[in-house]
C-alpha cells in the first residue's frame, strides 16, 4: 500500500511538473510591431498602434513617404486589444504608440516605458500606473529585463537633427523559470553591443523588427534579412519571429522576400514570418 501511495505521489508530481514546463505561451502579431504576448499566465500588449489604415501621413524624409500610415488595416477590431494585464512601449514613435492607442486604452492599465522621459509623457496622456523598465523589472512574478536598441547608424546619430528624431529606443527580455526565454529586440540595427547582448542572454525565442526601414541619406534604422541570418548563426537553436513589415511606409523588406531569403539559407524551419493576426504558440 505504501509503495502504491508513493508511486501515485510521484506520478502526480510528474504530471504537475510537465504541465508547468510545457505551459502554452503565445505571440500574436497584430500589425507592424504591435504584438499580444501571452506569457506565464499574463497578457502583454506591446507597442500598440491602433489607428485605421491611412490615418497618418508617411514619415517625412523616408522611403515611400508619399504613402499614408498604417498601410493596412488591423486584422480585427481594436476593441479586442483593450484589456491586457500590462502594456509595454519600447519608445514613443507613432508606429509604436499612436494617438489611437492613447485614446482607446484604459488609463488604469500598467504601462512599462523605457525611461523617465517617456514615462512622464505617458503620464501626461492620462495613464495612472506608468513604470520604468530596468535590468531588474518585474510584473508580478514575471521577470522583464530592459535592453538597449540603437535605432540607426552611428552616422545618423552623429547628425543632430536625425539624432533628435530617432531618439532612444529599447528592447526587453522575458525570463521565467520553466518557461522559454523571449527577447524582443525592438527598433534596432546590428551593433557590437547587440551581438554581445544576444550572446549573453541566449534567448530561446528572438522577436526581430525586420522591415529594414530606410531613412533618406542614412540607410536602415531597423534590421533586415541579413540580420535574421546573423542571429541564427549565433543562436542556431533559437526560433526567430520576424515582425514590423508591410505596415509602415519606410519598411522596404517584404514577407515574401524574407521567406525566399531564409529558404536559400536553409533556415526556414527556424524563422517564423507571421501574417497579421497570426498566433504562434510555444
Amino acid at each position: 500500500m505504501k509503495k502504491m501511495i508513493f508511486g501515485i505521489a510521484l506520478m502526480l508530481i510528474a504530471i504537475s511538473s510537465y504541465g508547468q514546463v510545457n505551459k502554452k505561451n503565445s505571440i500574436q502579431l497584430v500589425r507592424n510591431a504591435t504584438v499580444v504576448f501571452n506569457y506565464a499566465g499574463k497578457e502583454f500588449l506591446i507597442d500598440p498602434m491602433l489607428a485605421k489604415k491611412g490615418a497618418y501621413p508617411g514619415f517625412e524624409g523616408t522611403a515611400n513617404s508619399e504613402l499614408r500610415n498604417p498601410l493596412v488595416e488591423l486584422p480585427f477590431p481594436a476593441e479586442k486589444l483593450l484589456n491586457p494585464d500590462a502594456i509595454i512601449v519600447t519608445h514613443l514613435h507613432p508606429d509604436h504608440w499612436d494617438e489611437a492607442a492613447v485614446k482607446m486604452l484604459p488609463k488604469n492599465k500598467a504601462v512599462f516605458s523605457q525611461n523617465a522621459q517617456d514615462a512622464e509623457n505617458i503620464k501626461a496622456q492620462g495613464f495612472k500606473d506608468v513604470r520604468i523598465l530596468s535590468d531588474h523589472s518585474h510584473f508580478e512574478n514575471i521577470q522583464i529585463k530592459k535592453t538597449i536598441a540603437q535605432h540607426g547608424s552611428d552616422a545618423a546619430y552623429a547628425n543632430a537633427q536625425m539624432a533628435a528624431i530617432l531618439g532612444e529606443a529599447s528592447g526587453f527580455f522575458f525570463h521565467q523559470p520553466d518557461y522559454k526565454s523571449v527577447y524582443f529586440v525592438g527598433d534596432a540595427i546590428w551593433t557590437d553591443a547587440f551581438e554581445a547582448k544576444l550572446k549573453d542572454l541566449k534567448p530561446n525565442i528572438v522577436v526581430l523588427n525586420t522591415g529594414y526601414a530606410q531613412v533618406n541619406g542614412f540607410g536602415a534604422i531597423i534590421m533586415g534579412k541579413e540580420d535574421v541570418y546573423k542571429v541564427h548563426t549565433i543562436l542556431p537553436d533559437a526560433t526567430i519571429i520576424a515582425v514590423h513589415m508591410e505596415a509602415i511606409n519606410h519598411c522596404v523588406l517584404s514577407r515574401k522576400e524574407l521567406a525566399e531569403y531564409v529558404k536559400t539559407k536553409g533556415i526556414s524551419n527556424k524563422v517564423k514570418i507571421p501574417a497579421d493576426g497570426e498566433v504562434i504558440v510555444f
